[in-house]
Protein backbone atom coordinates (compact mmCIF):
# COMPACT_ATOMS: atom_id res chain seq x y z
CA UNK A 1 0.00 0.00 0.00
CA UNK A 2 3.07 2.62 -0.25
CA UNK A 3 2.29 3.68 -3.09
CA UNK A 4 -1.57 4.44 -2.75
CA UNK A 5 -2.94 7.68 -1.62
CA UNK A 6 -4.88 8.04 1.74
CA UNK A 7 -7.79 7.79 -0.02
CA UNK A 8 -7.19 5.00 -1.93
CA UNK A 9 -6.32 3.42 1.84
CA UNK A 10 -9.53 4.71 2.79
CA UNK A 11 -11.79 3.20 0.23
CA UNK A 12 -9.93 -0.28 0.51
CA UNK A 13 -10.50 -0.49 4.47
CA UNK A 14 -14.60 0.05 3.42
CA UNK A 15 -14.56 -2.19 0.57
CA UNK A 16 -16.50 -5.46 1.02
CA UNK A 17 -15.12 -7.84 -1.68
CA UNK A 18 -11.38 -7.35 -0.34
CA UNK A 19 -12.15 -8.21 3.50
CA UNK A 20 -15.38 -10.39 2.36
CA UNK A 21 -15.07 -14.34 3.04
CA UNK A 22 -16.06 -16.06 -0.16
CA UNK A 23 -19.41 -17.35 1.70
CA UNK A 24 -20.28 -13.57 2.93
CA UNK A 25 -20.20 -12.83 -1.07
CA UNK A 26 -23.50 -13.45 -3.60
CA UNK A 27 -23.76 -16.65 -5.28
CA UNK A 28 -23.29 -16.30 -9.25
CA UNK A 29 -25.87 -17.29 -11.28
CA UNK A 30 -29.40 -15.74 -11.81
CA UNK A 31 -31.33 -16.74 -8.08
CA UNK A 32 -34.79 -15.06 -6.16
CA UNK A 33 -33.89 -15.80 -3.34
CA UNK A 34 -30.11 -16.48 -1.08
CA UNK A 35 -30.39 -18.14 1.86
CA UNK A 36 -27.51 -17.57 4.23
CA UNK A 37 -27.40 -20.21 6.80
CA UNK A 38 -24.63 -19.62 9.18
CA UNK A 39 -23.49 -19.91 13.61
CA UNK A 40 -23.73 -17.56 16.21
CA UNK A 41 -21.04 -14.97 15.12
CA UNK A 42 -20.61 -16.28 11.40
CA UNK A 43 -20.63 -12.64 9.95
CA UNK A 44 -24.65 -13.16 8.73
CA UNK A 45 -25.57 -9.61 9.46
CA UNK A 46 -22.49 -8.16 7.70
CA UNK A 47 -23.27 -9.93 4.49
CA UNK A 48 -26.75 -8.81 4.40
CA UNK A 49 -26.12 -5.39 5.00
CA UNK A 50 -23.46 -5.07 2.93
CA UNK A 51 -25.67 -7.30 0.13
CA UNK A 52 -27.80 -4.21 0.64
CA UNK A 53 -25.72 -1.77 0.54
CA UNK A 54 -24.21 -3.32 -2.69
CA UNK A 55 -27.92 -3.09 -4.26
CA UNK A 56 -28.28 0.51 -3.13
CA UNK A 57 -24.65 1.26 -5.57
CA UNK A 58 -26.67 -0.77 -8.16
CA UNK A 59 -30.10 1.50 -8.36
CA UNK A 60 -32.12 0.08 -6.51
CA UNK A 61 -34.61 2.14 -4.61
CA UNK A 62 -37.39 0.42 -2.41
CA UNK A 63 -35.88 -2.04 0.26
CA UNK A 64 -37.60 -3.95 2.87
CA UNK A 65 -35.57 -4.80 5.92
CA UNK A 66 -37.54 -7.70 8.49
CA UNK A 67 -36.29 -9.18 11.44
CA UNK A 68 -37.97 -10.97 14.55
CA UNK A 69 -39.40 -7.46 16.14
CA UNK A 70 -38.85 -4.02 15.21
CA UNK A 71 -36.52 -3.59 17.94
CA UNK A 72 -34.54 -6.06 16.44
CA UNK A 73 -34.18 -4.22 12.76
CA UNK A 74 -32.95 -1.14 15.16
CA UNK A 75 -30.33 -2.65 16.77
CA UNK A 76 -28.71 -4.96 15.13
CA UNK A 77 -29.74 -4.55 11.27
CA UNK A 78 -29.39 -0.59 11.55
CA UNK A 79 -27.32 0.35 14.15
CA UNK A 80 -25.31 -2.57 15.49
CA UNK A 81 -21.71 -3.10 14.71
CA UNK A 82 -22.18 -4.56 11.32
CA UNK A 83 -25.41 -2.23 10.70
CA UNK A 84 -25.71 0.08 8.24
CA UNK A 85 -24.74 2.79 10.12
CA UNK A 86 -21.06 1.77 10.91
CA UNK A 87 -20.61 0.24 7.45
CA UNK A 88 -19.25 1.66 4.39
CA UNK A 89 -17.78 4.63 3.74
CA UNK A 90 -19.27 7.83 5.70
CA UNK A 91 -20.29 9.79 3.40
CA UNK A 92 -22.44 6.61 1.57
CA UNK A 93 -24.12 6.66 4.81
CA UNK A 94 -27.95 6.06 5.13
CA UNK A 95 -29.88 8.30 8.29
CA UNK A 96 -31.94 6.42 10.19
CA UNK A 97 -35.86 7.61 10.40
CA UNK A 98 -36.74 6.45 14.06
CA UNK A 99 -40.62 7.76 13.59
CA UNK A 100 -40.97 5.74 10.52
CA UNK A 101 -38.50 2.88 10.87
CA UNK A 102 -36.95 3.64 7.82
CA UNK A 103 -33.25 4.04 6.49
CA UNK A 104 -32.78 6.99 4.08
CA UNK A 105 -29.73 7.11 2.02
CA UNK A 106 -28.17 10.28 0.30
CA UNK A 107 -29.26 9.30 -3.19
CA UNK A 108 -32.79 8.89 -2.25
CA UNK A 109 -32.58 5.03 -1.93
CA UNK A 110 -35.00 3.92 1.16
CA UNK A 111 -35.18 0.85 3.65
CA UNK A 112 -38.32 0.14 5.04
CA UNK A 113 -38.21 -2.05 8.19
CA UNK A 114 -41.00 -4.50 9.50
CA UNK A 115 -41.49 -7.33 12.47
CA UNK A 116 -42.26 -10.60 11.91
CA UNK A 117 -44.98 -9.86 14.88
CA UNK A 118 -47.15 -8.17 12.12
CA UNK A 119 -46.74 -9.96 9.03
CA UNK A 120 -49.79 -7.44 8.00
CA UNK A 121 -47.29 -4.47 7.76
CA UNK A 122 -46.37 -5.93 4.39
CA UNK A 123 -49.35 -5.68 2.70
CA UNK A 124 -49.31 -3.20 0.50
CA UNK A 125 -45.75 -1.89 0.12
CA UNK A 126 -43.54 -2.99 -2.21
CA UNK A 127 -39.86 -3.55 -3.07
CA UNK A 128 -37.35 -4.05 -5.35
CA UNK A 129 -35.44 -6.69 -3.16
CA UNK A 130 -35.04 -7.31 0.81
CA UNK A 131 -33.01 -8.81 3.36
CA UNK A 132 -34.49 -10.89 6.15
CA UNK A 133 -32.60 -11.71 9.04
CA UNK A 134 -32.57 -14.44 11.89
CA UNK A 135 -35.66 -16.21 9.90
CA UNK A 136 -35.57 -19.23 12.28
CA UNK A 137 -36.31 -16.65 15.39
CA UNK A 138 -39.48 -15.12 13.55
CA UNK A 139 -42.32 -15.29 15.54
CA UNK A 140 -44.52 -16.17 12.42
CA UNK A 141 -42.36 -16.82 9.68
CA UNK A 142 -44.20 -18.24 7.04
CA UNK A 143 -46.61 -15.72 7.08
CA UNK A 144 -44.11 -12.84 7.08
CA UNK A 145 -42.14 -14.71 4.15
CA UNK A 146 -45.43 -15.05 2.08
CA UNK A 147 -46.34 -10.96 2.72
CA UNK A 148 -42.64 -10.23 2.24
CA UNK A 149 -42.73 -12.49 -1.52
CA UNK A 150 -45.79 -10.84 -2.43
CA UNK A 151 -44.16 -7.45 -1.83
CA UNK A 152 -40.78 -8.35 -4.41
CA UNK A 153 -42.70 -7.07 -7.79
CA UNK A 154 -40.65 -4.41 -8.77
CA UNK A 155 -37.83 -3.87 -11.21
CA UNK A 156 -36.54 -6.78 -13.43
CA UNK A 157 -35.34 -9.06 -11.08
CA UNK A 158 -36.34 -8.80 -7.58
CA UNK A 159 -34.53 -10.88 -4.82
CA UNK A 160 -34.58 -11.31 -1.63
CA UNK A 161 -31.70 -12.27 1.44
CA UNK A 162 -32.40 -14.55 4.49
CA UNK A 163 -29.51 -14.98 7.03
CA UNK A 164 -30.08 -16.97 9.86
CA UNK A 165 -28.97 -19.70 12.44
CA UNK A 166 -30.88 -22.89 11.38
CA UNK A 167 -33.88 -24.53 13.79
CA UNK A 168 -36.25 -27.45 12.36
CA UNK A 169 -38.93 -24.76 11.68
CA UNK A 170 -41.28 -26.25 9.13
CA UNK A 171 -40.74 -22.72 6.93
CA UNK A 172 -37.60 -23.24 6.56
CA UNK A 173 -37.38 -27.03 5.67
CA UNK A 174 -39.89 -25.71 3.26
CA UNK A 175 -37.96 -22.68 1.59
CA UNK A 176 -35.01 -25.06 1.59
CA UNK A 177 -37.08 -27.33 -0.69
CA UNK A 178 -38.41 -24.52 -2.98
CA UNK A 179 -36.63 -23.53 -6.97
CA UNK A 180 -34.25 -20.76 -7.28
CA UNK A 181 -33.36 -20.64 -3.63
CA UNK A 182 -29.21 -20.98 -3.13
CA UNK A 183 -27.61 -21.59 -0.01
CA UNK A 184 -24.53 -20.28 1.24
CA UNK A 185 -22.99 -21.72 4.88
CA UNK A 186 -20.64 -20.41 7.41
CA UNK A 187 -19.41 -21.38 10.81
CA UNK A 188 -18.63 -19.55 13.45
CA UNK A 189 -15.27 -20.95 13.74
CA UNK A 190 -15.00 -18.82 10.15
CA UNK A 191 -14.92 -15.51 11.14
CA UNK A 192 -13.26 -16.00 14.53
CA UNK A 193 -10.86 -13.29 14.17
CA UNK A 194 -13.66 -11.02 14.29
CA UNK A 195 -14.60 -12.32 17.41
CA UNK A 196 -13.55 -12.54 21.44
CA UNK A 197 -10.62 -13.86 21.94
CA UNK A 198 -11.29 -17.32 23.07
CA UNK A 199 -14.89 -17.20 22.34
CA UNK A 200 -14.66 -20.00 19.74
CA UNK A 201 -12.80 -22.37 22.08
CA UNK A 202 -15.23 -21.95 24.58
CA UNK A 203 -18.43 -22.38 22.64
CA UNK A 204 -16.46 -25.42 21.01
CA UNK A 205 -14.90 -26.98 24.29
CA UNK A 206 -18.47 -26.62 26.03
CA UNK A 207 -21.04 -27.74 23.13
CA UNK A 208 -18.63 -29.86 20.96
CA UNK A 209 -20.04 -32.82 21.26
CA UNK A 210 -23.40 -31.87 20.85
CA UNK A 211 -26.58 -31.31 18.59
CA UNK A 212 -26.56 -27.57 19.82
CA UNK A 213 -23.16 -27.24 18.49
CA UNK A 214 -24.00 -28.22 15.06
CA UNK A 215 -26.82 -26.08 14.90
CA UNK A 216 -25.73 -22.32 16.47
CA UNK A 217 -22.04 -23.23 15.97
CA UNK A 218 -21.42 -24.83 12.60
CA UNK A 219 -24.77 -23.62 11.35
CA UNK A 220 -26.60 -26.98 9.85
CA UNK A 221 -30.11 -27.46 9.87
CA UNK A 222 -30.30 -30.40 12.40
CA UNK A 223 -33.64 -32.43 11.89
CA UNK A 224 -35.41 -35.65 13.23
CA UNK A 225 -36.98 -36.76 10.00
CA UNK A 226 -40.53 -39.06 10.95
CA UNK A 227 -40.00 -42.65 10.42
CA UNK A 228 -36.04 -42.27 10.57
CA UNK A 229 -34.01 -45.07 12.89
CA UNK A 230 -32.00 -42.67 14.16
CA UNK A 231 -32.56 -39.69 16.12
CA UNK A 232 -30.25 -36.28 17.09
CA UNK A 233 -30.98 -37.30 20.66
CA UNK A 234 -29.07 -41.05 20.11
CA UNK A 235 -26.62 -39.70 18.39
CA UNK A 236 -25.89 -37.37 21.46
CA UNK A 237 -25.98 -40.09 23.74
CA UNK A 238 -24.03 -42.23 21.88
CA UNK A 239 -21.01 -39.49 21.87
CA UNK A 240 -20.36 -39.44 25.46
CA UNK A 241 -17.23 -41.93 25.36
CA UNK A 242 -15.40 -42.81 28.51
CA UNK A 243 -11.95 -44.63 27.69
CA UNK A 244 -12.24 -47.27 25.90
CA UNK A 245 -9.88 -50.07 24.60
CA UNK A 246 -11.17 -52.38 21.47
CA UNK A 247 -10.36 -55.85 21.89
CA UNK A 248 -12.14 -56.48 18.69
CA UNK A 249 -11.61 -53.89 15.80
CA UNK A 250 -12.96 -54.37 12.00
CA UNK A 251 -13.25 -52.29 9.23
CA UNK A 252 -16.74 -52.57 7.46
CA UNK A 253 -16.90 -51.43 3.66
CA UNK A 254 -20.09 -51.20 1.23
CA UNK A 255 -18.92 -50.77 -1.99
CA UNK A 256 -20.07 -48.03 -4.62
CA UNK A 257 -22.47 -49.99 -7.36
CA UNK A 258 -20.48 -48.75 -9.86
CA UNK A 259 -16.45 -47.56 -11.09
CA UNK A 260 -17.62 -43.94 -11.48
CA UNK A 261 -16.20 -42.81 -9.02
CA UNK A 262 -19.67 -43.07 -5.96
CA UNK A 263 -19.47 -42.60 -2.44
CA UNK A 264 -17.99 -45.72 -0.56
CA UNK A 265 -18.50 -46.58 3.09
CA UNK A 266 -15.76 -47.27 5.08
CA UNK A 267 -16.57 -47.55 8.75
CA UNK A 268 -13.84 -48.85 11.59
CA UNK A 269 -15.38 -49.92 14.90
CA UNK A 270 -14.11 -51.50 17.53
CA UNK A 271 -15.36 -53.90 20.53
CA UNK A 272 -14.64 -54.87 23.96
CA UNK A 273 -15.92 -57.48 25.96
CA UNK A 274 -18.25 -60.47 24.92
CA UNK A 275 -22.30 -61.22 24.67
CA UNK A 276 -24.59 -58.29 25.80
CA UNK A 277 -21.97 -56.98 28.09
CA UNK A 278 -19.40 -56.37 24.60
CA UNK A 279 -19.02 -51.96 24.58
CA UNK A 280 -19.09 -50.85 20.72
CA UNK A 281 -17.36 -47.94 19.52
CA UNK A 282 -17.68 -46.50 16.23
CA UNK A 283 -13.84 -45.57 15.80
CA UNK A 284 -14.05 -43.71 12.33
CA UNK A 285 -15.81 -42.95 8.95
CA UNK A 286 -13.33 -43.01 6.33
CA UNK A 287 -16.23 -42.82 3.89
CA UNK A 288 -15.21 -41.00 0.13
CA UNK A 289 -16.09 -40.65 -3.20
CA UNK A 290 -13.43 -42.46 -4.72
CA UNK A 291 -13.00 -44.98 -8.02
CA UNK A 292 -12.40 -48.39 -7.19
CA UNK A 293 -8.45 -48.43 -6.46
CA UNK A 294 -8.83 -45.49 -4.59
CA UNK A 295 -11.12 -46.68 -2.13
CA UNK A 296 -9.38 -50.05 -1.48
CA UNK A 297 -6.08 -48.20 -0.82
CA UNK A 298 -7.94 -46.28 1.80
CA UNK A 299 -9.48 -49.57 2.85
CA UNK A 300 -5.69 -51.14 3.72
CA UNK A 301 -4.64 -47.84 5.25
CA UNK A 302 -7.51 -47.54 7.75
CA UNK A 303 -6.87 -51.64 8.83
CA UNK A 304 -3.45 -50.53 8.98
CA UNK A 305 -3.60 -47.64 11.20
CA UNK A 306 -6.08 -49.18 13.91
CA UNK A 307 -4.48 -52.16 13.80
CA UNK A 308 -7.56 -53.65 13.05
CA UNK A 309 -8.39 -57.97 12.88
CA UNK A 310 -10.63 -58.01 9.38
CA UNK A 311 -12.34 -56.48 6.90
CA UNK A 312 -15.82 -56.77 6.38
CA UNK A 313 -16.98 -56.06 2.45
CA UNK A 314 -20.85 -56.03 1.32
CA UNK A 315 -20.32 -58.29 -2.25
CA UNK A 316 -23.90 -57.99 -3.15
CA UNK A 317 -23.18 -56.24 -6.13
CA UNK A 318 -19.79 -57.56 -7.60
CA UNK A 319 -18.80 -59.70 -4.96
CA UNK A 320 -15.69 -61.05 -7.59
CA UNK A 321 -15.01 -57.55 -8.28
CA UNK A 322 -14.76 -56.50 -4.83
CA UNK A 323 -12.61 -59.39 -4.07
CA UNK A 324 -9.96 -58.56 -6.76
CA UNK A 325 -10.09 -55.03 -5.97
CA UNK A 326 -9.51 -55.49 -2.56
CA UNK A 327 -6.84 -58.00 -3.07
CA UNK A 328 -4.78 -56.15 -5.48
CA UNK A 329 -4.55 -53.38 -2.80
CA UNK A 330 -2.81 -55.02 -0.05
CA UNK A 331 -2.97 -59.00 -0.86
CA UNK A 332 -2.98 -60.32 2.88
CA UNK A 333 -6.03 -58.31 4.71
CA UNK A 334 -7.65 -60.20 5.86
CA UNK A 335 -11.24 -59.95 4.34
CA UNK A 336 -14.74 -61.09 4.90
CA UNK A 337 -17.56 -60.98 2.22
CA UNK A 338 -20.80 -60.34 3.62
CA UNK A 339 -24.47 -61.14 1.71
CA UNK A 340 -27.43 -59.33 2.52
CA UNK A 341 -30.69 -61.80 2.65
CA UNK A 342 -32.71 -58.81 3.87
CA UNK A 343 -33.51 -55.42 3.30
CA UNK A 344 -31.30 -52.10 4.28
CA UNK A 345 -33.89 -51.07 6.70
CA UNK A 346 -34.15 -55.06 8.39
CA UNK A 347 -30.76 -55.15 8.70
CA UNK A 348 -30.09 -51.83 10.15
CA UNK A 349 -33.32 -51.98 12.81
CA UNK A 350 -31.39 -54.06 15.48
CA UNK A 351 -28.53 -51.70 15.01
CA UNK A 352 -30.56 -48.94 15.91
CA UNK A 353 -31.79 -50.79 18.88
CA UNK A 354 -28.52 -51.13 20.38
CA UNK A 355 -28.28 -47.24 19.93
CA UNK A 356 -31.37 -47.23 21.88
CA UNK A 357 -29.81 -49.08 24.46
CA UNK A 358 -26.76 -47.18 25.08
CA UNK A 359 -24.40 -50.26 23.48
CA UNK A 360 -22.69 -47.85 21.11
CA UNK A 361 -20.92 -45.35 21.18
CA UNK A 362 -18.98 -42.42 18.73
CA UNK A 363 -15.25 -41.90 19.36
CA UNK A 364 -15.48 -38.73 17.45
CA UNK A 365 -18.40 -36.74 15.92
CA UNK A 366 -18.90 -37.75 12.50
CA UNK A 367 -21.33 -35.15 11.12
CA UNK A 368 -21.65 -36.66 7.60
CA UNK A 369 -22.23 -40.35 9.11
CA UNK A 370 -24.52 -38.98 11.57
CA UNK A 371 -26.74 -37.25 9.13
CA UNK A 372 -27.35 -40.12 6.83
CA UNK A 373 -28.44 -41.79 10.30
CA UNK A 374 -30.70 -39.37 11.19
CA UNK A 375 -32.67 -39.73 7.26
CA UNK A 376 -32.25 -43.47 7.67
CA UNK A 377 -35.53 -44.85 6.60
CA UNK A 378 -37.48 -41.64 6.46
CA UNK A 379 -40.05 -41.14 3.37
CA UNK A 380 -38.20 -38.94 1.68
CA UNK A 381 -34.95 -40.15 2.42
CA UNK A 382 -32.46 -39.13 -0.86
CA UNK A 383 -29.23 -40.82 -1.84
CA UNK A 384 -28.10 -43.89 -1.11
CA UNK A 385 -27.42 -44.63 2.82
CA UNK A 386 -23.64 -45.96 1.91
CA UNK A 387 -21.97 -45.00 5.72
CA UNK A 388 -24.78 -46.09 7.24
CA UNK A 389 -24.66 -49.61 5.31
CA UNK A 390 -21.08 -49.59 6.48
CA UNK A 391 -21.97 -48.67 10.03
CA UNK A 392 -24.46 -51.61 10.03
CA UNK A 393 -22.00 -54.09 8.75
CA UNK A 394 -19.09 -53.59 11.14
CA UNK A 395 -21.51 -53.54 14.26
CA UNK A 396 -23.26 -57.01 13.09
CA UNK A 397 -19.40 -58.44 12.69
CA UNK A 398 -18.74 -57.58 16.13
CA UNK A 399 -22.16 -58.27 17.66
CA UNK A 400 -23.65 -61.83 15.37
CA UNK A 401 -26.81 -61.09 17.15
CA UNK A 402 -27.05 -57.76 16.32
CA UNK A 403 -28.12 -59.07 12.40
CA UNK A 404 -28.03 -61.95 10.57
CA UNK A 405 -25.42 -61.19 7.40
CA UNK A 406 -23.67 -64.55 5.76
CA UNK A 407 -20.19 -64.56 6.38
CA UNK A 408 -18.06 -65.78 3.70
CA UNK A 409 -14.05 -65.77 4.40
CA UNK A 410 -11.82 -65.00 1.38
Amino acid sequence: MRNQTPQEVKRLATSWRFWARTDQLPPEGDWRTWLFLGGRGAGKTRAGAEWVRAQVKAGRRRIALVAPTFSDVREVMVSGPSGFLNIGEEAERPRYEASRHRLVWPDGAMAYGFSSEDPDGLRGPQFECAWADEFAAWTRPQETLDMLGLGLRLGEQPQLMITTTPRPLPALKALLKQAGVVISHAATEANAPNLAPGFVTAMTERYGASRLARQELDGVLIDDPEGALWTRGLIDQALGLTEFEAERVVVAVDPPASATGDECGIIAAGASGQGREARLVILKDASFQARPEDWATRVAETYVALDADAVIAEANQGGDMVRAVLQAAAPDLPVRLVHASRGKRARAEPVAALYARGRVRHAVRMPALEDQMCSFGAPDQTGSPDRVDALVWAVAALTPTAASPRLRRL
